[in-house]
């Protein structure tokens, strides 16, 4: 096929010599012409030849025609002899052309005999790989091109990568190869690269025979070499110590942590020094069952690095000898007891937690439960002893209505099974039939299992619904206090104020900041009110750094309002400070100060007017009685019917005069607080007497009588004698005043469990509902009674009762008479006795 082609090639060029050879004749000639020196002499005149006389048209006329013929003939006398030479050089050309094709024939034929199979790139550009020949089926090498060249899919991972890194090498470098590759079934191919010329030929041959399984066992010898350098190479990595016996039990090769473990240099050293791990008496044992069963397999103990240590030792017996490895248990026993160790101390610690917990194996059977779990689910010890499986829990507590319901079971007892599969924890919530709300998380193990926490949210929920409402609720009592309330953190930065704390301190405008600080609050302050205290004294008692905080109090004024504030330590370390809003208090205390002073003054008048009364109205009072005592005596003279009535008048009058003075200077006592009872054991019967026996010249008069009923139980109790009686008098004279005439008043005593009532009835004209409360009033009178008294009887009676810690009762009604009634105890509660 070359020859083919460079003979066309020489084809062509020889064509276009005899163009270009054919156009340089044809200038040649024309140039050379006879007619060129005509032509000289045209200017001279005309031409004569063969005896005509020719014009100079004609002479030009012959020159051109004598030119072309002669150029005419000498091309054509050129191209014979040219034509001559081709013809006999292709002559020759057809013969090559012939012989080439046939050896190309020839060639293809040997290419194409299965076997072999030839890649050819050529020099030029862009130009495909041609593929000759076939493999044939037995090596397994596709067939089409593009599946051919793509080496990997059809040669081994190694050798596809030594001929693809061949073939670019031979390519880029013309750099030769040899090899010998295989395919996944184990067909050797020798694979050879060459350069030719411009271009890259890799030809690929099957082997067979002899020179085929040779080369297989060349590679299965380099593999294997590959592999046992590779499999020493990992051992010597390998923190167990690993040896190799010959047919004699002598050690033949041993990694460096067998080295390192009889502490020698390195393995050879072990090896010339024949150094064993274990002592004489465990090899023998180790040789006599691998001679008898073939493998020893058990536990060895030896000294390790002065250690004692122990190993899980493998010797197995092979055809070269024997070969074993040692696996040092001792630290993996430690690791394992101290692990159980850890089991057992979880299970005691998940045992006291209050949250369920259940540990299910890999085949979903119950292994750990604690006791919160067996309160939670209410199941019995003996049935969660039996460790029954995940789905015979789910029907036994489906059966037993202590799941939450669900309108597919099937569907849903499936997706719990179908957790033991999962790979992330899955967490759910169960609202069983009791009403508890149980939140569920499983947690799958890495090596299979399940773990089920089970957590009580019941209570939680509870507590959190109610702690929200009682926030809710705080939080609006707070808006709607009248005290203003701010809370703030330990570095200052406001936590929560409320609505009346920023109407009182005009901060409003600083609430919509995401962070407001004491500072900001003193500067605003400062800036409306002209004046930061006592914002700056806040800020040092909410900043500060003293361990022992206590509570302040104190008061601020702004020009609206007075405000009492008290600074409150949390336990939380943050501070709340409450403002209350006492402008009106304020003023109301100013006012009852003055108040009180002017009482002050009152009292000190009341004292002086007791003392002038007691001294400067009682001792005229005393002495017109005297007087009139001494005028009415016959030793004096004799008075006249008028002197003497005047003299009965004066007495009377100065009588009541000096009762009105008693009672006055009684009532002011009791106000001013200087009262004090004189209390003894009073009998109740003879003091009754007493004030019967005062009262009865008045009943007299006007013939009342007096029934007097005591209680035989009466006796006696602690009082003040003369109040007691003082006290009876009064009401029975009130009685007498207000008595029909030839009436009857019943004078009662009894005992009860509250001490002694005194009851006095008459049956008077009454007294109207709307007046009762008006009767123990100071200085009220009644016009309907015969004798109008002073009106501060009742006002003295109730006063005295009271000191005693009794009580006063009155009932009356218009026409039905009215009675009094006034209970003692038996003992006051008190011996000296305030003013009201």
């Amino acid at each position: 096929m070359p020859q083919q082609g460079r003979a066309r090639r020489r084809w062509r060029t020889l064509n276009a010599s005899l163009r270009r050879n054919a156009a340089i004749l044809a200038a040649g000639v024309t140039l050379c012409s006879p007619v060129a020196p005509a032509m000289a002499q045209v200017g001279a005149g005309d031409l004569t030849i063969l005896g005509r006389s020719l014009d100079t048209f004609e002479v030009v006329q012959f020159a051109l025609f004598s030119g072309a013929l002669a150029a005419a003939i000498g091309s054509a006398l050129w191209l014979i002899r040219e034509r001559t030479r081709t013809a006999s050089q292709n002559l020759a050309l057809r013969g090559k052309v012939s012989a080439l094709g046939a050896r190309i024939n020839q060639l293809e034929t040997l290419a194409a005999s299965e076997g072999q199979r030839a890649v050819v790139w050529s020099d030029e550009p862009n130009k495909p790989a041609a593929v000759i020949g076939t493999l044939g089926a037995r090596s397994g090498a596709p067939e089409s091109r593009g599946e051919f060249l793509a080496f990997g899919r059809w040669l081994e991972p190694r050798s596809a990568a030594r001929v693809e890194q061949a073939i670019s090498r031979l390519r880029d470098h013309a750099e030769p190869f040899d090899d010998m590759v295989l395919t996944p079934a184990g067909v050797p191919i020798e694979v050879s690269g060459r350069t030719s010329g411009g271009s890259a030929i890799v030809r690929f041959v099957s082997l067979a025979g002899q020179r085929a399984e040779h080369t297989r066992l060349i590679a299965e010898h380099a593999r294997v070499v590959e592999t046992l350098e590779t499999l020493q190479a990992l051992m010597d990595r390998s923190d167990m110590p690993v040896w190799l016996r010959d047919e004699n039990g002598a050690l033949a090769w041993v990694n460096r942590a067998y080295a390192e473990a009889v502490e020698c240099g390195d393995a050879e050293a072990v090896v010339s020094s024949r150094t064993e791990l274990f002592g004489s008496q465990a090899g023998k044992q180790m040789a006599s069952e691998r001679g008898q069963a073939g493998a020893f397999e058990g536990q060895v103990s030896t000294v390790v690095r002065g250690d004692r240590l122990v190993f899980d030792v493998l010797d197995v017996e092979g055809p070269y000898g024997s070969a074993g490895i040692g696996r040092d248990r001792t630290e993996t026993e430690a690791v394992r007891a101290e692990l159980n160790t850890t089991i057992r101390s979880h299970e005691e610690t998940l045992d006291l937690l209050t949250t369920a917990v259940a540990m299910f194996d890999a085949d979903a059977r119950l292994r750990f439960h604690n006791q919160a779990f067996e309160q939670l689910w209410e199941v019995d010890s003996g049935f969660l002893a039996s460790k029954p499986d995940m789905t015979l829990f789910l029907d036994r507590m489906r059966t037993e209505g202590k799941l939450p319901e669900q309108p597919e079971w099937r569907r849903w007892k499936e997706s719990m099974l179908d957790i033991f599969k999962a790979v992330e924890p899955r967490e759910d919530i169960w609202y069983l039939p009791d009403g508890r709300t149980v939140r569920v998380i499983a947690s799958p193990h890495p090596r299979g299992g399940l773990t089920w926490a089970f957590e009580n949210l019941t209570e939680r929920i509870d507590l959190e619904s109610r702690y929200k409402t009682l926030m809710r609720v705080q939080g609006e009592t707070l808006d709607n206090l009248a005290e203003g309330v701010a809370v703030f953190e330990t570095d200052g930065t406001l936590k929560l104020a409320n609505p009346a704390f920023e109407r009182f301190w005009h901060v409003g405008h600083l609430m919509g900041e995401q962070r407001v600080h004491i500072g900001q609050i003193a500067e605003a302050c400062e800036a409306a009110l002209g004046e930061a205290e006592p914002w700056r004294r806040f800020a040092g008692i909410v900043t500060g750094f003293e361990e022992d905080r206590a509570a302040e109090s104190g008061r601020a004024e702004t020009e609206e309002r007075t405000l009492s504030w008290r600074v409150v330590p949390l336990p939380n370390g943050q501070t709340m400070i409450t403002f209350v809003d006492i402008t009106a208090t304020n003023q109301i205390e100013r006012a009852l100060r003055e108040r009180n002073e002017a009482l002050e003054r009152t009292a000190l008048l009341r004292d002086r007017f007791i003392r002038h009364v007691s001294h400067e109205l009682r001792v005229p009072l005393t002495s017109i009685g005297g007087f009139t005592a001494l005028l009415e005596m016959e030793e004096i003279g004799t008075l006249n019917a008028r002197q003497r009535e005047y003299l009965a008048d004066i007495a009377a009058s100065t009588g009541e005069l000096n009762e009105l003075t008693r009672d006055i200077i009684d009532l002011a006592s009791i106000d001013a607080g200087v009262m004090e009872l004189r209390l003894d054991e009073v009998d109740v019967s003879p003091a009754m007497d007493e004030a019967a026996a005062q009262v009865a010249p008045r009943l007299d008069a006007h013939g009342i009588d007096l029934v007097t009923r005591i209680d035989p139980e009466a006796g006696t109790i602690i009082a003040d004698r003369a109040r007691l009686v003082q006290v009876l008098v009064n009401i029975l004279t009130n009685a007498a005043d207000f008595a029909p005439p030839d009436s009857e008043v019943t004078f009662t005593c009894t005992r009860s469990e509250d001490g002694v009532a005194f009851s006095i009835r008459d049956r008077g004209p009454g007294i109207a509902e709307g007046a009762l409360d008006e009767v123990f009033e100071r200085f009220h009178t009644d016009r309907t009674g015969r004798e109008r008294g002073s009106g501060l009887g009742l006002a003295i009676v109730k006063s005295f009762v009271e000191l005693h810690d009794g009580t006063v009762a009155i009932r009356s009604a218009p026409d039905e008479g009215t009675e009094v009634t006034v209970t003692f105890p038996d003992m006051p509660a008190r011996v000296s006795v305030a003013a009201e």
